[in-house]
């Protein structure tokens, strides 16, 4: 007979307490005993309300990675000139998510590696952005919408792996993201 899990206070303060130690030191240091000693539970308590320690981990992943998304559909001010608004916002979301990767470097890695839901939303909001782009004028006609979005999302996926496991410092990341990025646009202008 399988048991019903629990959610309470209890499971959001397993939770808070998961992210806070993906915070402050990765989340390869977090395990089952170390929530349980940090929160002063039993085994009971954990296991009521998690099946184990990646299930408590893909919760705060996805709350965090719905933070960075709002960030990017926070919406495109139209008014706005399309290019240096288009790397405004990018620029944000690799801030954002460079400070998640961060603390959450492998775990998060590899759960976009295999989200599938995590590709289709991101794909979804780059193809609406090209889209945009091209009713603006501002980007070739000629783009397929599809295929860029899939080299957009490749690009800074990419980069930020890479400026992650490198360990550069964000504001070089950044730096170097912009003018990177920048030369991609500049290659998509009408």
């Amino acid at each position: 007979m399988k048991t019903e899990l629990i959610f309470d206070e209890m499971s959001e303060t397993i939770i808070a307490t998961a992210a806070k130690l993906a915070s402050e030191s990765g989340t390869e240091t977090i395990n089952v005993r170390r929530i349980l000693q940090e929160l002063g539970i039993t085994n009971r308590v954990f296991y009521n309300r998690f099946h184990n320690i990646n299930e408590v981990l893909q919760i705060v992943y996805e709350r965090l990675a719905l933070q960075i998304r709002k960030s990017l559909a926070a919406g495109f001010d139209s008014e706005r000139e399309f290019f240096s608004g288009v790397i405004d916002i990018v620029t944000n979301t690799l801030i954002m998510s460079y400070e998640l990767k961060m603390k959450m470097n492998v775990y998060v890695f590899n759960s976009d590696s295999t989200g599938v839901d995590n590709y289709l939303w991101w794909k979804n909001e780059i193809v609406k952005l090209i889209e945009l782009g091209k009713s603006k004028g501002c980007l070739r006609k000629d783009l397929d919408s599809e295929v860029m979005s899939y080299a957009v999302w490749c690009f800074i996926r990419g980069y930020n792996a890479d400026a992650v496991g490198r360990e550069l410092p964000p504001e070089t990341a950044v730096k170097n993201f912009k003018y990177a990025f920048g030369v991609l646009l500049e290659g998509m202008k009408a």
